[in-house]
């Protein structure tokens, strides 16, 4: 098998820094799952990335992530083994030998998460995930579209309590498994969307992992060369530049098992006399300029401090920081019908249509 590369515990530097950007806003503390990936690389050795097309189409590929609001995970940590125990356990369920494993989405702490199962197992880890971004509830994965089901899945905490489901639809599955995350304390690690490896073929959105390190990479290396860092970001995603400001007033609660709110920013330097307004629900759904919609999900919305380009979390928001605002478009799987209607900015409640907002 033919290996992209081979990530060691100082990879997950770059690893950590890309997901939270590709993460728009959302995913959990990087963190807290690099901290996570690395104790597991040291403890276990490095982690092999594969392209998907390596594995056969009878190979059976299983992903992991983190459940819950992202203001939970930054203060209810993880013991540790909590992902491998599900993911074991969900490979005796099926009853055969897991060949690989998946990222489930690209966010903070969910595109490092994977690390710590691949290291543990010794298992390749694909080079992709279920999103190109993350989403806030299960159900929200290109796998959906591909006819995968969620379940089997079997939920951990970090008391050792396990729970396995078998529902009727992935959205059942997200009903009920966000009921379950809420009972065991706000956030759960869970193994699921168990598929072949020609399915995976189609349903994953490829490359994920290369390019949160390469943001990573960027990043690091703009800074070193004294360059513009968020130019730097901006360059590589082929972005847009949205908004520069300050947070000005931030309302956020956690409300069923989700990091719910609204960011309000004023305006500075070029942007002086301008304001933007930022919903969220674990990660950034819409933006409105000048009270405009101006970006709606499936697109993406992220932000990174002005001077250090560094990104920053939807839970992380704070009076005072000043920020800018970056928009590009999602993986086209989501700009069909079937995308739409999944995560949409309609399914989130807002009166408005997707449409492409911002010039390209």
């Amino acid at each position: 098998m033919e290996i992209l590369r081979t990530i060691c515990a100082a990879d997950m530097e770059d690893i950590a820094v890309g997901g939270a950007i590709m993460g728009t806003g959302g995913g959990g503390d990087p963190y807290v799952g690099k901290l996570m990936a690395q104790e597991a690389i040291k403890a276990h050795g490095p982690v092999r990335l594969v392209d998907v097309d390596q594995f056969p189409d009878d190979a059976l590929i299983v992903p992991v992530c983190m459940m819950g609001a992202p203001t939970v995970m930054t203060e209810k940590l993880p013991q540790g083994d909590e992902l491998v125990t599900a993911f074991r356990s969900l490979e005796k369920l099926l009853g055969h030998k897991i060949d690989a494993v998946l990222c489930g989405e690209a966010g903070g702490v969910n595109s490092t998460t994977p690390f710590v199962v691949a290291a543990a197992t010794g298992l390749p880890l694909v080079d992709g995930d279920g999103m190109g971004r993350a989403y806030p509830e299960l159900q929200m994965v290109t796998f959906t579209m591909h006819g995968v089901s969620a379940t089997p899945m079997v939920l951990c905490d970090d008391k050792g309590n396990s729970l396995v489901l078998d529902t009727v639809s992935n959205a059942w599955t997200e009903r009920l498994a966000r009921a379950a995350t809420v009972e065991m304390g706000g956030s759960a690690l869970l193994a699921f969307y168990s598929m072949s490896g020609a399915v995976a073929k189609k349903a994953v959105v490829r490359g994920t992992l290369t390019l949160c390190a390469e943001l990573g990479r960027t990043l690091r290396e703009a800074k070193a060369n004294h360059l513009d860092p968020v130019e730097a970001i901006v360059e590589r995603l082929e972005a847009e530049v949205i908004f520069h400001g300050r947070v000005k007033d931030v309302d956020r609660r956690t409300v069923g098992g989700f990091a719910r709110g609204t960011a309000r920013f004023e305006g500075v330097e070029e942007w002086q006399g301008h304001d933007l307004r930022l919903d969220f629900q674990n990660e950034f759904l819409m933006a409105e300029r000048d009270g405009a919609v101006l970006v709606t999900t499936p697109d993406l919305i992220t932000l990174l401090e002005a001077e250090s380009g560094l990104p920053v979390t939807a839970d992380s928001l704070r009076y005072g920081l000043r920020l800018k605002a970056l928009a590009m478009p999602s993986n086209p799987q989501w700009l069909t019908p079937a995308g739409i209607a999944l995560v949409g900015p309609r399914y989130f409640g807002y009166d408005v249509d997707y449409r492409r907002y911002f010039a390209r």
